[in-house]
């Protein structure tokens, strides 16, 4: 069976150099060219102008969900309400399950809102413009 000490003899390993104790030196002060300086903050501070808009504003989705809603007159299923949305060009989104998103906003402002709400519930997945 091998030792797996080390040997007395054996080296011990160099140490880490260590940090200065103590305050560090203080570095000597380039001379500042108060015109350039002045001039690059000219440059950040100026208010530039807001990017360029679509012309068509969009809505959002429950905005969108109602109106399409409303329009239709009768009682749609959440994807057919999504078509109709997306092809107007109502509202814009990037998202995965746009269906799913305006579905849970629906429910939540049914729940919120009860009576007031601008969504009923009709069937599972089908809702109709409220009043």
């Amino acid at each position: 069976m091998s030792n797996t000490r080390p040997s007395k003899t054996a080296k011990p390993k160099a140490k880490a150099p260590t940090k200065p104790k103590g305050k560090p030196r203080a570095q000597p002060v380039a001379e500042l060219d108060l015109g350039a300086a002045a001039a690059h903050a000219a440059r950040i501070l100026v208010p530039t102008a807001p990017p360029a808009k679509a012309s068509v504003k969009t809505m959002s989705g429950l905005n969108a969900a109602a109106l399409v809603l409303k329009e239709a007159g009768e009682p749609l299923n959440v994807q057919a309400l999504i078509v109709r949305i997306l092809e107007r060009g109502l509202w814009k989104t990037e998202g995965r399950t746009p269906a799913a998103t305006i579905y849970a906003a629906m429910i939540r402002e049914i729940k919120a809102k009860g009576s007031s709400s601008r969504f009923q519930k009709i069937d599972r997945g089908r809702f109709a413009a409220a009043g």
